[in-house]
């Protein structure tokens, strides 16, 4: 599959997140315009949704669900809670910019073990462990310090919970062309055989938990975004519609937001009628151990930051036309739309 299609479609899984709602509605416009928007939409996943909303502890509540048409910020964390944790670590940290009016979404990922001051703390370590620390407070205030931008808002989701996502769809397929063992002295054990024509939900999340090959924090963020890319295809060519709530529910009972849900639905209605173009970047950097406990940790390039923070300035900033949108090492998009410029990914 080609590369630049097979992120346009993890990067819509990823938005799923943002926007569960307009996930599912996207995929399945056909169905679903039978039905009626505001019928299904705005009222059954509104429902589905009400008990995700969770506003941080260190931002005074809104009294109003906030508007969101002009660009605004969002850091979107996969978190990887296992049975009887609190909170858990958050493996996917992507800084995501979106821009309602002219349907432009900017998705910086951040490496897991990116070495990075860590607010609350004062101290610097790999930054998946402000979410642990400290939770969607930390997490939030360590990024928005690290890439010098605001976060306006967080979602996050815990894996767990698509376990039972993929079980309801039946198994999802994932590119596994030979068996993957984990068996390290400090990891869980499991084997996940290969050429199955479909994986369970535990053999799923596993394949995402997956860390003893040689790609290291790499190689573990795609196959995070392979294993979405593969439950968003499962769940758009679902046939039988009566499981779309059941979904949403299951997800909704892993979803974490201060987005209230009548935002969420928002930001689904405007993208439902916007041909919306999706740009991804992860920042660069090198592997090196560190300190007296010499530790691996991810060691992000100044370069590459300082123009990731500009990049991620003119995104916010609703006066920057359409034409001057870039992503660091890339040009402007000259104005393109559609298909042109969905989701490219610069190297």
């Amino acid at each position: 599959m080609n590369k630049h299609r097979r992120f346009w479609r993890v990067a819509v899984a990823i938005l799923a997140v943002l926007v569960i709602a307009s996930g599912i509605g996207y995929v399945n416009r056909g169905a679903l315009a039978a039905w009626g928007f505001d019928t299904f939409l705005a009222k059954k996943v509104e429902a589905k949704l009400a008990d995700s909303y969770q506003p941080l502890a260190d931002r005074p509540a809104e009294s109003e669900a906030p508007a969101v048409t002009e660009p605004f910020s969002l850091l979107l964390m996969g978190v990887d809670a296992r049975p009887g944790q609190t909170r858990g670590r958050s493996d996917t940290l992507i800084y995501t910019v979106v821009r309602p009016k002219d349907g432009n979404v900017l998705m910086v990922s951040i490496p897991r073990d990116s070495y990075a001051d860590i607010v609350g703390k004062n101290k610097k370590d790999k930054i998946t462990h402000a979410y642990a620390f400290g939770g969607p407070e930390m997490a939030v205030n360590s990024v928005a310090k690290l890439l010098n931008a605001k976060v306006d808002h967080y979602a996050s989701i815990n894996f767990e919970g698509f376990v039972q996502a993929v079980d309801t769809l039946g198994g999802i397929s994932l590119p596994i062309t030979k068996d993957i063992v984990n068996k390290g002295k400090d990891h869980e054990k499991f084997t996940i055989k290969a050429n199955k024509e479909s994986y369970s939900g535990q053999e799923a999340l596993n394949y995402v938990r997956y860390r003893e090959d040689a790609g290291g924090d790499v190689a573990r963020t795609e196959r995070n975004r392979v294993f979405l890319e593969s439950l968003l295809h499962k769940a758009s060519s679902l046939q039988e519609w009566d499981k779309i709530p059941d979904l949403l529910g299951i997800v909704g009972d892993n979803f974490r937001t201060d987005l209230p849900p009548s935002s969420l639905t928002d930001v689904a209605a405007q993208f439902l009628q916007t041909d919306h173009r999706i740009q991804s970047y992860t920042l660069k950097g090198s592997g090196a151990r560190m300190g007296k406990e010499n530790l691996w940790y991810f060691v992000l390039d100044d370069n590459d930051l300082a123009n990731v923070r500009q990049t991620i300035e003119k995104w916010l900033d609703p006066s920057t036309q359409e034409s001057e949108l870039t992503v660091p090492g890339k040009a402007a998009a000259g104005g393109q739309t559609g298909a042109a410029v969905s989701g490219a990914e610069a190297s």
